[in-house]
């Protein structure tokens, strides 16, 4: 297993910088960043060539990549156009976008796989006819649909949620906005459980822990779940990196102020450093979130070893 970790930690060094040079070369050809901060009006050249110098614009786009990166590992993500520092933005952004993703990821987790059991084991039924119908209209329909949508019934209309969060974003607030960022996931964490479930339940090691004698619970939770766990485990760990970054339609309906309002604000201003800088780190989750997730294969599956 050690061996593995490491192998797996050496192979994320090339996907990493392969993925942050994608990134910051199409960051950089969206268009001209000076331009961008004077807005409608032109920018007078000599204050543009000195921008320029000051964010090291007048290098080649190499020798900025190169001196990005090298600022990166040293912890400096570099300075947004208004003079912030982009790891001041961070602080404020990503600990609200980690607890709504944690809040989704919750609701996806137990809702999700909850249903998927429950129809699993009971395919063709009426409740299994239902929940697949409610799936199906929960991923047809999109996401700032049903966020405008329970924002008006329960914020609104039936004043049972706060229409927007505060800046504070407290766990309770985000259980709504949290609800609506996780609906497609959930949606499919639901199919995949029941398409799995339905599977394994003919397996040959399920018949025999039923011809066993043992107690049907049992051979639902330590037999038939775990294994039926792997393919779902495997959508939810690449889902976190995408729930982070997907955050940016949710947090604007709900007027949060995390990784996604600010990736829109950089995209808006044309701010490569925070756009770059944020793009960077979810690039290490979606990383992190993957190795993670090969390591639990082998605590859901006793067959799988890694040599």
């Amino acid at each position: 297993m050690g061996r593995y970790v490491v192998r797996r930690l050496l192979q994320m060094i090339p996907v990493f910088v392969g993925a942050t040079l994608l990134i910051f070369l199409m960051v950089n050809v969206m268009g001209d960043p000076v331009a961008g901060l004077c807005g409608d009006r032109e920018c007078d050249p000599a204050t543009a060539a000195q921008l320029r110098r000051e964010f090291g614009l007048d290098k080649p786009v190499w020798q900025q990549y190169l001196t990005y990166m090298g600022n990166v590992f040293t912890g400096d993500f570099g300075t947004a156009f208004n003079g912030q520092k982009v790891t001041e933005l961070m602080s404020t952004a990503f600990p609200v976008t980690i607890r709504l993703t944690l809040v989704a990821v919750v609701l996806e987790i137990v809702i999700g796989i909850t249903l998927g059991v429950v129809t699993g084991l009971r395919r063709g039924r009426p409740v299994d006819t239902g929940v697949l119908v409610l799936t199906l209209v929960v991923i047809s329909v999109p996401t700032f649909v049903t966020g405008l949508l329970l924002q008006l019934l329960l914020g609104v209309q039936w004043g049972w949620i706060k229409p927007s969060v505060s800046p504070e974003a407290t766990v309770g607030e985000l259980i709504v906005p949290g609800l609506v960022l996780a609906s497609v996931s959930l949606a499919y964490v639901t199919r995949l459980t029941r398409t799995s479930i339905a599977e394994n339940r003919r397996s040959d090691y399920v018949r025999t822990a039923v011809a066993k004698g043992l107690p049907r619970r049992r051979v639902v939770t330590r037999h038939l779940l775990c294994n039926s766990l792997i393919p779902v485990v495997t959508f939810i760990g690449t889902d976190v990196g995408a729930l982070m970054g997907g955050a940016i339609v949710t947090e604007r309906i709900f007027n949060i102020h995390g990784v996604g309002y600010q990736l829109y604000q950089g995209i808006l201003r044309q701010n490569t450093q925070t756009v770059v800088g944020f793009v960077t780190v979810l690039v290490l989750v979606f990383l992190v979130a993957n190795l993670l997730v090969d390591l639990l294969y082998a605590v859901l599956d006793p067959r799988i070893r890694y040599a």
